[in-house]
């Protein structure tokens, strides 16, 4: 099986990618989705976010507001590490086990949906890197567009992850989706392509 690793900072359409590549016939891994997963109601992550960051944190169910714990979490460099170092090492347990699924499954090629890849050096385990860039700025509107953040926040966001040339530095393939859906499918075809070639 072929470990494909996917990244891109936030707002850089890297989801859209990993739908195009699952439209290919490909197995995709998304790391957002499983990090959903562990912080379910009963799993233990949960109940040490609540810990870290105050029961508040929960609504009136016992469900976790995604939306407050960001606020607390990305605030600053130290409490984004507590809240990885709550949430990582469950993430790369329960990616393991999706990988092994994968292979007993004889799945070809395998995508890894990663925002943090470059950032917590797992490119070093993937056979190919995509990495999808889209100019700072463009992000930014995105983020404020599409996703209702407010443009300080979309900017202490993208500040916490590594730099863009450090992320396009592990890339074995570059997507630019600075244009129009249409362009990037074409590329993620090419770049997809190339990759089965290879084999």
């Amino acid at each position: 099986m072929k470990l494909i690793g996917l990244t891109g900072g936030i707002g850089s359409g890297k989801s859209t990618v990993a739908r195009l590549l699952a439209e290919r016939g490909w197995s995709v891994v998304d790391a957002d989705q499983i990090a959903r997963e562990i912080v379910e109601p009963g799993e233990p992550a949960l109940a040490e976010l609540v810990e870290a960051f105050g029961a508040d944190i929960l609504d009136e169910a016992g469900t976790l507001q995604r939306a407050e714990l960001a606020r607390r979490a990305f605030v600053d460099a130290e409490h984004t590490a507590k809240l990885n170092a709550i949430t990582h090492p469950r993430i790369q347990e329960r990616t393991q086990e999706r990988f092994a699924e994968a292979r007993v499954a004889g799945v070809e090629y395998c995508v890894y949906d990663m925002p943090l890849l470059v950032d917590n050096g797992l490119d070093r385990d993937m056979d190919e890197v995509l990495v999808v860039d889209v100019d700072v700025e463009e992000r930014v509107r995105r983020l404020v567009a599409h996703r209702g953040l407010d443009e300080a926040d979309a900017r202490r966001r993208i500040a916490q992850q590594v730099p863009d040339e450090v992320r396009l530095a592990a890339a074995t393939y570059v997507i630019d989706n600075n244009g129009v859906l249409e362009d990037l499918a074409l590329q993620v075809d090419r770049v997809a392509a190339a990759i089965e070639k290879a084999e």
